[in-house]
């Protein structure tokens, strides 16, 4: 491929106007240019060696797509590029969650404990691909289709927290609401019972149900989370329609605790939340 041929892929497939797409992505993308060229390669000798498009080499390059973990391993290897791209990763898929969220994301994976009451959907961290994919398509106003893959790439990305090395314990209060409202189709729903019948089981995560009848509990006033991380800095957090608050003071995160703790208490056992799973899932089939 001629350098006239490259900086042709360069110009294609430019964002909207008015789009601006995450520094992180940009800084990345130079970086692969910059050892591309060291290494002596074109666009096109990269991606064959790599197993990509030269579209979507030229892409990452120019910032515009984030690269994936795949193509940052394949990159690393075929360029030598001492990890310097690996160190990025963690950043370039963080960039894709709604902003709203990426000040707690990035408290998130320092976690050694987080606690969450979630009324109303099945949380981010127990998502199945469809589920996540299917909210936000719904989303309100519409998402393109690229910041849908964006979102949900993000979405699952997080979820290495569930199996990650040092272990996180991690404890899921769920509104039956959540678990009764469907989101997508049947077969949409069949798999997210499944799929937390499955992280159930996991040692470091503990899922229970708060059922619909139970009456007043202090979870009414809305989701939250609890967590703490590796210095033992305490933090909350509460979100309500895509506004997101990091809680820091220390009296407020005290209260959320003690309410985490009284809502665990009213909620069904993690066994009788593991039965009734099972019962939607067999439903759910029917």
């Amino acid at each position: 491929m001629g350098r006239a041929d490259e900086r042709e892929c360069r110009t294609t497939g430019r964002r909207s106007p008015g789009r601006e797409h995450p520094a992180v992505w940009s800084a990345y993308g130079k970086l692969v240019r910059l050892f591309r060229e060291r290494a002596g390669l074109t666009q096109q000798a990269l991606a064959d060696a790599i197993g990509y498009s030269v579209e979507q080499v030229a892409s990452v390059e120019q910032g515009r797509r984030p690269a994936k973990t795949a193509f940052t391993e394949a990159a690393e290897r075929v360029l030598k590029a001492g990890g310097a791209l690996r160190v990025l990763q963690e950043e370039v898929d963080r960039a894709k969650l709604p902003s709203f969220f990426q000040d707690f994301a990035s408290i998130e994976v320092d976690a050694v404990s987080r606690f969450s009451y979630d009324p109303l959907l099945i949380p981010g961290l127990l998502q199945t691909e469809a589920y996540a994919r299917a909210l936000f398509t719904a989303h309100c106003p519409a998402l393109d289709d690229e910041v849908i893959d964006f979102h949900t790439e993000a979405r699952l990305s997080r979820q290495q927290l569930l199996t990650r090395s040092p272990i996180v314990e991690l404890s899921f209060v769920v509104g039956e609401t959540a678990l009764t409202n469907p989101v997508g189709d049947d077969e949409v729903m069949r798999e997210q019972f499944r799929h937390l019948t499955t992280l159930g089981q996991l040692r470091n995560v503990i899922i229970q149900v708060m059922p619909a009848a139970h009456g007043f509990h202090p979870g009414l006033n809305g989701g939250f989370v609890v967590l703490e991380t590796a210095e033992h800095r305490q933090f909350g957090y509460v979100e309500s329609q895509e506004v997101g608050s990091v809680v820091t003071d220390p009296a407020q995160v005290s209260a959320f605790s003690l309410r985490y703790g009284k809502l665990r208490s009213q909620a069904l056992t993690p066994e009788e939340s593991a039965r009734l799973l099972g019962r939607l899932a067999g439903e759910a089939a029917a």
